[in-house]
């Protein structure tokens, strides 16, 4: 028994050292791995599967609100870069270059995307003719590629796997509705699917997206109490429009700018579920994104009939995504293996269950063991994965809100951030010089301006002029 709980041994404890606990855990739940390719990963097939379970519930999502799969290249000619003043300032640092085409050198830099402003603004330019070409809702699902001097599994990393949504419209007001829109899709499946609590609101001046009128932004709580920006959505005006002449005629045939909109999420989701929900034993994943839900352990199988029942269990599961564990590995071991891998539910099935007419339901999250009679199994196994999805949320909510503070003083607040990992809800002026000083004096970043505003004073946190805004504070990933 001894050697069945080695796999866990050695995760380092979240308490001890949270970022070694997050490497160990994407490791050994073989979610990655390493690559030759420095600051850049391999994706293995379980993590994958978290991905394409958050791809398919995402897009079944965007196409209900008449969203478009289409793709744009991967690359983007210099000039056509250097079109957007702003964007391409705030990218620059973070671009990768190819200058040669086999052995030749190119007459023009190509940058291999970091995201695709530039190139739908050029596919926009030629094919938005008239107002009947709008609205134009376009997603693609691809991977960038930006030069980060750190790296992290899913939360940084120089390739990354997106999905970014690019939109034309005739009116500001229309853009700004499908911003918002598209922000709290992003903040409904996060809490729907991922049983991810988030803080819905708007992005500071300073923090927003480059080349963006407004950024709007769903900021989460990790168990370490840092902040994870989950999903972002940006309203560009019509400023890329006039950088790249993107025009139509309207109803009166007279010439006008669309006005476009961004959005994007990223593979740093999973990321955000590893942190927000995992815990010493490995991950816990939430039922409705986990790749297999339920997991079938045979007790002593090599018993006359106990795989056969496995089997048979199984197929009266197939409403779920069910897997049988036949390896000949110790139960112990299968025990831990399942609960590393964050499986929500695992059932035992043995020789004695098998005369009882009976088996075992284990949740991953509270280790609560619960036995059941064979006839009840499918509703059981159906109310128990309901009320994981339930509760992880709650737990997480609950941890969010337990380490939200306020504070009405500069003082007050870089104690807080000293001594008390959270978000800091305080008061703010609206000036950057005040959010460059609580960054150098607390070490904090402005998360969000929220949607639902508080009144905690009259005064900014930093300055005592009078304050703007109610911000959410706190030290990010």
């Amino acid at each position: 028994m001894a050697n069945d709980k080695k796999m866990v041994e050695a995760i380092t404890s979240m308490d001890v050292d949270f970022a070694q606990w997050y490497t160990d855990v994407v490791k050994k739940a073989e979610l990655i791995d390493y690559s030759s390719v420095k600051g850049c990963m391999v994706i293995k097939p379980d993590g994958y599967a978290l991905w394409e379970n958050i791809q398919h519930e995402l897009d079944a999502r965007f196409k209900k609100v008449g969203v478009r799969n289409v793709y744009m290249p991967m690359f983007i000619p210099e000039s056509l870069l250097q079109k957007e003043k702003d964007h391409v300032e705030g990218f620059a640092p973070e671009v990768a270059w190819v200058t040669h085409g086999g052995l030749e050198p190119l007459q023009e830099r190509l940058c291999v995307r970091p995201t695709s402003e530039t190139l739908f603004c050029d596919f926009y330019q030629r094919d938005i003719q008239s107002y009947r070409d709008l609205p134009k809702v376009y997603n693609q699902w691809c991977s960038v590629v930006r030069w980060e001097k750190t790296t992290r599994p899913f939360l940084r990393s120089r390739e990354f796997l997106w999905q970014e949504g690019h939109t034309a419209h005739a009116t500001a007001e229309e853009a700004e509705e499908r911003t918002e829109q598209m922000l709290n899709l992003y903040a409904d499946f996060c809490e729907e699917v991922l049983a991810l609590p988030v803080i819905r609101g708007k992005k500071t001046d300073k923090e927003k997206f480059a080349g963006a009128e407004s950024t709007y932004t769903i900021e989460a709580l990790m168990h370490d109490g840092k902040a994870l920006q989950s999903g972002t959505s940006h309203n560009f005006g019509d400023g890329f429009a006039k950088a790249f002449g993107i025009q139509y005629s309207d109803k009166d045939n007279q010439l006008k700018y669309v006005h476009q909109t961004s959005w994007g999420m990223s593979t740093r989701l999973i990321g955000a579920i590893i942190m927000a929900h995992g815990d010493n034993d490995g991950l816990v994943l939430p039922p409705r994104i986990a790749p297999v839900q339920v997991i079938i352990i045979p007790i002593q199988q090599r018993k006359e009939g106990v795989l056969e029942k496995a089997w048979e269990l199984r197929d009266r599961l197939s409403g779920f995504k069910v897997k049988v564990d036949d390896t000949d590995k110790s139960p112990g071991w299968k025990f831990s293996e399942c609960e590393m891998r964050g499986i929500p539910l695992r059932v035992e099935i043995g020789p004695k269950d098998i005369a009882a007419d009976q088996a075992v339901l284990v949740r991953r999250d509270t280790h609560e063991k619960v036995t059941v009679a064979l006839s009840d199994l499918e509703t059981k196994v159906g109310e128990m994965l309901d009320a994981i999805q339930k509760d992880m949320f709650e737990r997480a909510k609950k941890h969010r809100d337990s380490h939200t503070y306020t504070a009405l003083t500069l003082d007050e607040l870089k104690d807080i951030a000293d001594n008390k990992p959270g978000f800091i809800k305080a008061m703010w002026c609206g000036c950057q010089e005040c959010e460059d000083r609580l960054k150098e004096e607390a070490g904090v970043t402005s998360r969000c301006m929220p949607f639902a505003q508080e009144k905690l004073s009259d005064t900014c946190v930093c300055c005592g002029k009078p304050a703007t805004k109610m911000v959410y504070w706190g030290k990010a990933y």
